[in-house]
């Protein structure tokens, strides 16, 4: 009996599928790469527009906060009102807004955002001073008129102002003078005075040369909590304050040069 012919090959049969595991990895791979771009771009959302963690690399608001004290600070409250007395802020450099400070500052958007990206801000000529921020306390507010006097304790409107955060004020001599710079003017608009908390070391606004004031426009954000250290760990206030301590009353130094004696050189960003 003759055999039936062969059936030919089915046309439409599927060719093997281009997916092998080479496909399969790099399908893997993309949703892998996919996943970390949607986590960045969430965090930096988040960094920008609510808010961001910080710490304390100098001594300038000793002693309610502490050098590698870690904060966070929020960014939304300040968008609807004005700061308050009292609150802690973080803000852009003066070397960013101060009219004499500024002044040929390579300060460019991607120059501080590589400045302050951990370890890559640290290489050796990539510091900028206009990138780094800073982190200070409200004293006074708009059109409040203001004196700081040489110990720097702080006066508005003629009064003495009750800041139980203070505990290290600035040494004066046997004539009531020092190295601390006075103030006593009327608050711009728009415009506030912060200090340090250790008013005898900290770079603030009695020592910016183009003038006292913070423009509100240049904030970042309010600091409200202290994650790190554990033992201290809470919210923060304007009543902040290490516990056990008592205040320090102004030193006296010897009299004071023919010469004034020059500012306090800036401390260290509060990144």
């Amino acid at each position: 009996m003759p055999r039936p012919p062969e059936a030919p090959a089915n046309p439409q049969q599927p060719s093997p599928s281009p997916k092998g595991p080479r496909g399969g990895e790099t399908e893997s791979a993309w949703a892998f790469w996919r996943s970390v771009l949607i986590t960045l771009l969430v965090a930096l959302g988040i960094r920008q527009f609510l808010m961001e963690a910080r710490f304390i690399p100098s001594g300038s608001m000793l002693p309610g906060l502490q050098i590698n004290d870690r904060l966070l600070v929020e960014k939304l409250s300040l968008r609807n009102r004005e700061p308050r007395r009292g609150e802690i802020l973080v803000f852009n450099s003066p070397f960013h807004f101060d009219p004499a400070l500024r002044k040929d500052r390579n300060s460019g958007p991607l120059r501080c955002l590589l400045v302050n990206i951990p370890l890559v801000g640290s290489l050796p000529g990539l510091q900028e001073p206009a990138c780094d921020a800073y982190i200070k306390r409200v004293v006074a507010l708009p059109g409040e008129r203001v004196a700081v006097d040489p110990r720097g304790r702080v006066s508005i409107n003629g009064k003495l102002l009750n800041e139980p955060y203070v505990k290290n004020y600035c040494p004066v001599d046997s004539q009531g003078a020092g190295p601390c710079r006075t103030i006593n003017t009327v608050v711009p608009a728009g415009s506030v005075l912060v200090l340090g908390d250790n008013r005898a070391n900290s770079w603030d606004g009695r020592f910016w040369p183009g003038s006292p004031f913070l423009p509100q426009k240049e904030v970042i954000g309010r600091a409200f909590y202290r994650f790190w250290p554990l033992d201290r760990l809470g919210e923060l206030g304007e009543n902040d304050k290490a516990s056990g301590e008592s205040a320090v009353p102004p030193l006296l130094i010897p009299e004071a040069p023919a010469t004034a004696p020059a500012a306090p050189p800036p401390p260290a960003p509060a990144r």
